[in-house]
């Protein structure tokens, strides 16, 4: 089936953060305005139609109408479709006692740092990184230990020798990785997920690796799940849909943990968690009937990348941006043009009318005059957007 991307899509009245919650995020602190003209490029998700197959299988439970609890433990054909997937896709071998439900990526981190952890112990983050990372530790009373990623004029990379320092904290617990790494875009080459867990398992530091984003890849690049290159058993691996199909409303993520007297552990504590039928039905059928809508939307976002980074070249030079490994997120450097943060947010925010996620979010001490705009829209809106901004600078 050949799906349209230019498609306009009204997602107003959908109950949509991203485009129905303009007092939530004024509230928030996001942005001041938000109008019947704003362009919200800010959250991390699509406006795209999910796959066809996940839209059947969801009309399909619509129409037997009963709705009551479900358990993908009785599926095998749940289980198999994940299995079956990241073993074609990723050559990573899973096995069905691996894999744990949690209903949503960020719920698994909370969880996996309530589970692995105690209170004061220390738990590493690499900035800049998605924002949550932060609060599932500073809310749940662990120490945020920072191992900043080193910016090589837009090219990032893991500063090992502070990795080493603070995993050999007898405090550190964990770390929290995120890969493909959200906002910086980088696929961390298997030397580098190697040298990474090797610190970790000398240290005794348990991995939890965001991974979610491991399907959104760009064009001649590859994916290397964590697990799948070392032996190293404390690792604890969210996978999930949500990114992949444009399925985050329904909280699905898989945590995938090998090592039997963790995921005992963590199963334990968690509790029974159920995911819907609606949910079910989905991942079955995005893992078993996706794969060719995802090659077709990755093509599409290749596109949309390859139009900003050449916008931004010719319209913008002073903004350093550079074409992500993976992910839909471009990471902007503003701050060759000599503004303050608080400027470049009213030139974008306010007089262009157009949401991004200021880089302060993302590394709150270093993050002052970037900004993460996320891509997967029609390329009309993302040149509407684009050219608003250029006329602001």
């Amino acid at each position: 089936m050949q799906y349209d991307f230019d498609e306009i899509i009204d997602r107003k009245g959908t109950y949509s953060l991203k485009w129905d919650c303009p007092d939530f995020l004024k509230t928030a602190g996001l942005t001041e305005r938000f109008d019947a003209g704003t362009i919200p490029l800010f959250t991390a998700d699509m406006d795209f139609r999910c796959p066809q197959p996940v839209i059947d299988a969801l009309h399909r439970v619509v129409r037997h109408g009963m709705y009551g609890y479900s358990a993908h433990l009785c599926c095998e054909e749940y289980f198999t479709s994940i299995m079956d997937w990241f073993r074609k896709r990723n050559d990573w071998e899973i096995h069905k006692e691996h894999i744990v439900y949690v209903d949503g990526t960020v719920e698994a981190l909370k969880l996996s740092v309530l589970a692995f952890s105690n209170p004061g112990d220390g738990v590493i983050i690499q900035r800049p990184v998605y924002s949550p990372f932060s609060s599932v530790v500073e809310n749940t009373g662990r120490t945020l230990m920072n191992n900043q990623l080193i910016n090589n004029d837009g090219y990032y990379t893991m500063d090992f020798e502070d990795l080493e320092s603070k995993a050999s904290c007898p405090g550190t617990k964990l770390l929290i990785l995120c890969s493909p790494h959200n906002p910086v875009g980088r696929i961390w080459s298997p030397g580098e997920l190697k040298r990474l867990a090797d610190i970790c398992r000398r240290n005794g530091v348990i991995i939890l690796s965001d991974e979610i984003h491991g399907d959104l890849i760009r064009r001649g690049q590859k994916f290397y799940p964590l697990a799948s290159l070392t032996d190293y058993d404390g690792i604890v691996t969210c996978t999930a849909v949500n990114k992949t199909f444009n399925l985050a409303g329904l909280h699905c993520t898989n945590v995938v943990i090998a090592n039997k007297s963790m995921r005992e552990h963590f199963a334990k504590s968690i509790g029974f968690i159920l995911p819907t039928p609606f949910t079910i039905a989905a991942v079955i059928a995005a893992y078993t009937n996706g794969g060719d809508w995802l090659a077709q939307v990755n093509e599409y976002i290749d596109g949309n990348i390859d139009w900003t980074l050449s916008f931004l070249k010719e319209k913008m030079p002073l903004v350093k941006c550079r074409r992500p490994d993976a992910t839909y997120i471009i990471w902007m450097d503003f701050r060759d043009y000599g503004l303050t943060p608080e400027q470049i947010h009213e030139r974008i925010y306010n007089r262009a009318n157009v949401v991004l996620e200021g880089g302060v979010m993302f590394d709150p001490g270093n993050g002052g005059g970037f900004e993460r705009a996320c891509l997967p829209t029609r390329r009309s809106l993302l040149k509407d957007a684009f050219n608003r901004i250029a006329a602001e600078f």
